[in-house]
């Protein structure tokens, strides 16, 4: 993944070093502190004008009690269909997932990747789920859509700016 992304905290708060770092070192601790953990990355996208915002979350469960998210988020002028802003997110949500996997595969932790793609047929994103989905478990990675990824339809949809 490029080391030059900008991440931070819920809070607000800047991530200084690379993710991958910061990602290995929350781990440590969380386990240290008797933590279970899951990690559900999702990315979710809003079109503005000739703009278009993708946010881009790494959500960490503590089973039973509660979590906390890491965000990345990035524009483009790039112009594309609905089904190509889908598959967008879901690339920016395998980067990321591929980047860290060997991470948490270390520290055995499950990891979801989730897209924000509807399984009714009656909404326009659904023309992306087979698509995605082949994508996403052809990465060997756990795929999640709606109503049950919640990292990219709640988590990420809450952060795109």
């Amino acid at each position: 993944m490029e080391q030059q992304q900008k991440w931070r905290k819920l809070s607000g708060d800047s991530i200084q070093q690379p993710i991958e770092d910061e990602i290995r070192t929350v781990i440590i601790r969380e386990k240290e502190m008797g933590h279970s953990l899951k990690v559900c990355i999702g990315t979710d996208s809003q079109v503005k004008g000739r703009e278009t915002e993708f946010a881009t979350v790494i959500v960490f469960i503590r089973k039973g009690r509660g979590g906390f998210m890491y965000i990345h988020n990035e524009v483009t002028e790039q112009k594309m269909s609905i089904k190509q802003r889908m598959l967008l997110e879901v690339a920016k949500s395998i980067e990321v997932a591929y980047a860290l996997c060997r991470i948490f595969t270390l520290y055995n932790v499950d990891m979801e990747v989730h897209a924000d793609i509807n399984t009714n047929p009656n909404f326009k994103s659904n023309d992306a789920l087979k698509d995605a989905m082949g994508y996403i478990m052809g990465m060997g990675f756990a795929f999640k859509a709606k109503p049950e990824a919640f990292a990219s339809s709640s988590c990420a949809n809450k952060v795109v700016q």
